[in-house]
């Protein structure tokens, strides 16, 4: 075999093999495709792999974002998220849809395979945020309690709360915009997700009807450095924390699962 060959080989032996790719990677869920919004440029939210639960406290709890990785090991509930199994186990029950705009009025009930099969498709740049349909939360937990008994919610707690699961499924360019309430962790099982973050004193300019990748397209670029969130792509297997009452929008860059935990 020439060596030319044999470096072609290798390449699509890889692109098999290595996590992330092919439909094994990405669990069956379509991935960004032509016209894909990008990462940010710089990630300007800390990433730690060694946090212990007294420097979490100390450091983050109260104060800023951070993405913690190697925490927990989800790769059962991984597994159980791929699209072939979601819709095997629970293809024919009944999920409730929200309005991705700020205050996600709207709720439309349907069949969950009819939201794989139908409504998950890449983010429309031009509708609004009270025409695009999201699942995320409003999950019937007692339905969904064979999946979310594998999940390992990451470690950290904080005094007095307690926690409650959010799942959700989304199609690439979709997101929810700027909203903030208390605090919480956001994993995302597969695919992108890309976070804007800003502290609670500091109100992001934003039009809550219209959608994230609007305010990407139309907003983002003429602030100002002064003006700029905090911002981080998450990747599969990545969980951010954020503090209470911090403002943030979402985007997802790919097909996405994740799932969140509040801490009410």
């Amino acid at each position: 075999m020439a060596p030319a060959s044999q470096l072609l080989a290798l390449w699509a032996l890889a692109a098999v093999a290595l996590p992330g790719s092919g439909a094994e990677g990405d669990g069956g869920w379509r991935p960004g495709g032509p016209g894909a919004v990008a990462e940010e440029e710089r990630c300007t939210v800390e990433r730690r792999a060694d946090l212990t639960y007294a420097e979490f406290v100390q450091q983050y709890a109260f104060v800023k974002p951070v993405i913690l990785q190697g925490l927990t090991d989800n790769s059962r509930f991984r597994a159980l998220c791929s699209r072939e199994r979601l819709l095997a186990s629970f293809g024919d029950r009944v999920v409730r849809l929200s309005t991705a705009n700020t205050y996600s009025y709207h709720k439309v009930d349907l069949p969950f395979q009819e939201y794989v099969e139908q409504l998950l498709h890449p983010q429309d740049p031009t509708s609004l945020g009270n025409d695009t349909l999201y699942f995320f939360g409003d999950n019937n937990f007692t339905e969904w309690a064979s999946l979310f008994r594998h999940y390992s919610p990451p470690p950290f707690g904080l005094l007095g709360t307690a926690p409650a699961y959010s799942f959700g499924i989304a199609g690439a360019g979709s997101g929810v915009p700027f909203h903030w309430h208390g605090p919480g962790y956001s994993e995302v099982i597969y695919g992108r997700k890309r976070w804007f973050l800003y502290p609670p004193e500091k109100t992001p300019e934003f039009h809550p009807n219209k959608t994230t990748l609007a305010w990407l397209r139309d907003t983002y670029p003429a602030l100002p450095p002064s003006a700029r969130p905090l911002e981080c792509t998450i990747r599969a297997g990545e969980v951010l924390y954020f503090p209470d009452r911090w403002w943030h929008a979402t985007l997802n860059l790919d097909t996405s699962v994740f799932i969140s935990t509040f801490l009410g």
